[in-house]
């Protein structure tokens, strides 16, 4: 018996939705839902298969035996653990309070199910991914306009010129996204790609500038005192919608492009001629504020200097330029129900400090890095337990030593995932998640142009004895006492308490796996009507929440300091095959990449006596690994790159294990170097050195 299924992919963040084919209970065939992405799909989707019938996976929930990472685990029933995690749970709640108990997930659309739970437990400590990714980028937003970096669209399909600070749309990969941008390239739109490294993004440019690592704030500096020499800004938008404008004016007269010429290495001319391009694709202009920022000490400042020139180009809620998501409240449609939303708000402040001690972070997720120091100092109060949900950060977070001495504090580590990851091998308790193509989810809301509600569901029947998250937080809140806080039996109950009130069930969803809520999309105002979330209802150059806590809304520019020789700034990001630390141990795609290599200039290489291909030690503070060389002219010579997500000790990971080095381990004291008015951490503070392994010791080896 064949059938189709609408659903939505689960091998990176990005979450594309998709149809399977299932053919007699097995799925066969996965594709782009046609609706939305015309089928197309990336290498990572297409290996779905793979990840549910031939990868590594847990095949049921194990209890820790042995040492904590010594892989010495016993399989159990979901009753027996279950029982297990409840009783320890409620013995370390008894003690010292649902506070103790700290949750960190990857972030996501999916998040009403954990977080219902952590407050039925009266603990505030939800936290996920975001300091080692986007928490730069989503406070720079904040502090302008009052709206998160997720408030923003980039419409890609009518914009003229898109300027790109590392952002590799074409490897970091959107499907939709990665599509928008080639049709927006092949009808003539400029692409300025601003980099450390050459990149598929920046081989599609009309410019590409390779900079000094970590100036990229003297580069914005410069390119927004020649916007203003030149005029080449929307007077009457910032007249309108934008305070603190002469500030800024006064700000940026040293940051001449001559200046930036000397720390950055572009040459000031071309700045000049890069604004009058500017100034004739207006409005139609979008500097990508970024994605993943965890990069320097002041790359919040980049983040925000990025929508500081969308600002001045006039490119808020214009076509071609940043669009202000819609929600469905936006077309007067009513949103879904939560469950999060009946249960009383916990009163406890937070153990990171965000919300009172750090009252510029925001504290829906806070900063996963500062839960260390509290676990460590039991101040405000002890950390005892510590859930991951779909969650690695001992991948995902430098310094793995300084994390383990954390966790090591911990009474109870439980970790929910459908994949053997450095953390989950890591715990106490493994309660296995089904894969994606295995398990129905929650209804959620996607913001948008126009927005649409979706959901993921069910093509197959678990492969292995997992379950899907509706079921196991229902099943640990019932034995925890805590019941009343999912009040459903089946995932049918939930949809229907989710879509209450919408005018919606879930048979709309049933021809095309998804359900628009409205037929065209509508702009807000720009004359009368932009809706700002900020105390003065304008766009803020110079943002009060900032200034409060001592950190200036326009930073001045500081010197980065003469590598020592021998030294190089450790780059890491992403290539399409592979998802962060996700899909390293997937069958077909580690066939073809299956270990990272070491970018590294072939002027500095020369210097080393280092020919493309051969051995190198990458050293850090007592920390080394070794890796395959590939001496290229395409990265600054400052500068060595590697993709993130290899080096992995976790031994049943067949393929993946030991194969290449892990980046964030190299980042030794970064755990605790983060920008303090970002929040997110500073991995590329970390100096590496490098040198050549001889032909002796990799024959020892």
């Amino acid at each position: 018996m064949k059938k189709s299924v609408y659903s939505m992919c689960g091998m990176c963040s990005v979450r594309c939705p998709i149809r399977v084919e299932v053919e007699d209970g097995r799925a066969t065939w996965i594709e782009g839902n046609p609706h939305i992405l015309g089928q197309a799909l990336c290498g990572k989707g297409s290996a779905g298969l793979a990840f549910h019938y031939r990868e590594e996976r847990p095949r049921g929930p194990m209890i820790r035996q042995g040492m904590r990472g010594g892989g010495q685990w016993k399989r159990v029933t979901w009753d027996t653990v279950l029982d297990y995690t409840a009783e320890k749970l409620n013995r370390i709640m008894d003690k010292h309070g649902g506070r103790s108990v700290f949750l960190s997930c990857r972030g996501g659309p999916f998040l009403d199910l954990p977080k219902t739970f952590l407050k039925a437990l009266g603990s505030p400590n939800f936290t996920n991914h975001d300091a080692s990714c986007g928490r730069n980028v989503h406070h720079a937003s904040l502090s302008l306009y009052g709206l998160g970096r997720k408030a923003f669209l980039y419409d890609l399909k009518n914009c003229r010129h898109l300027v790109l600070n590392g952002r590799n749309m074409l490897e970091a990969l959107k499907v939709k996204e990665a599509k928008d941008l080639m049709a927006a390239v092949s009808s003539g739109m400029r692409l300025t790609y601003i980099d450390v490294r050459q990149t598929v993004t920046g081989s599609k440019a009309s410019r590409f500038w390779m900079v000094r690592p970590g100036t990229d704030y003297a580069l914005h500096l410069a390119i927004i005192h020649e916007v203003i020499r030149q005029g080449a800004y929307d007077k009457d938008f910032i007249d309108k919608w934008v305070s603190g404008f002469e500030q800024l004016m006064r700000f940026v007269e040293p940051y001449t492009p001559q200046w930036a010429e000397k720390r950055t290495g572009v040459p000031a001319g071309e700045i000049a001629d890069f604004v009058k391009e500017l100034d004739e694709d207006r409005p139609r202009v979008v500097f990508h504020p970024g994605w993943m920022l965890a990069r320097y000490m002041d790359s919040f400042y980049v983040s925000r200097t990025s929508h500081i020139l969308n600002i001045l180009m006039g490119s808020v809620e214009v076509a071609g330029g940043q669009i202000i998501a819609k929600g469905p409240g936006d077309y007067g449609k009513p949103g879904l129900n939560a469950l999060a939303d009946q249960v009383p708000k916990p009163t406890e402040k937070r153990a990171d400090g965000v919300g009172w001690k750090f009252p510029h972070f925001d504290p829906g997720p806070g900063l996963f890095q500062l839960f260390y120091s509290a676990i460590l100092s039991e101040d405000p109060y002890p950390i005892k337990a510590y859930i991951a949900y779909r969650h690695d950060p001992l991948t995902g977070f430098p310094d793995r030593e300084a994390q383990r001495a954390g966790l090591d504090k911990l009474d109870l580590i439980v970790a929910l995932d459908a994949k053997f990851g450095e953390t989950t091998w890591y715990g106490d308790v493994i309660l296995p998640l089904a894969g994606y193509l295995e398990k129905d989810s929650i209804v959620i809301a996607q913001k948008g142009k126009i927005p649409r509600l979706t959901l993921r569901r069910k093509a197959i029947e678990p492969v292995y004895d997992s379950r899907p998250e509706w079921w196991i937080f229902k099943e640990l809140a019932g034995r925890m006492g805590l019941g009343q806080y999912f009040p459903y039996q089946t995932v049918e109950e939930l949809w229907n308490y989710q879509l209450a009130g919408t005018g919606y069930s879930i048979t709309d969803f049933e021809e095309k796996g998804f359900v628009d809520l409205a037929e065209e999309a509508v702009f807000q105002d720009r004359e009368a009507g932009l809706k700002f979330k900020t105390p003065s209802g304008k766009i803020e150059l110079i943002s009060p929440s900032l200034e409060q806590v001592g950190h200036p809304s326009l930073a001045e520019y500081k010197e980065k300091e003469v590598l020592p020789d021998g030294h190089f700034r450790l780059v890491f990001g992403r290539h399409a095959i592979h998802a962060h630390g996700h899909t390293q141990n997937n069958p077909l795609l580690h066939e073809i990449f299956p270990a990272n290599t070491l970018w590294i200039n072939d002027r500095a290489a020369r210097v080393m006596g280092v020919e493309d291909n051969d051995l190198v030690e990458v050293a850090a503070k007592g920390v080394r690994a070794r890796v395959r060389a590939l001496v290229t002219p395409f990265i600054h010579p400052e500068a060595v790159f590697t993709v993130h997500g290899f080096g992995r000790t976790v031994p049943v990971l067949k393929r993946a294990f030991g194969a290449g080095f892990a980046d964030q381990r190299m980042a030794k004291g970064c755990l605790e170097l983060y920008d303090p008015a970002g929040g997110g951490v500073a991995y590329q503070e970390a100096l590496v050195t490098v040198r050549k392994v001889d032909a002796d010791e990799e024959k020892a080896a």
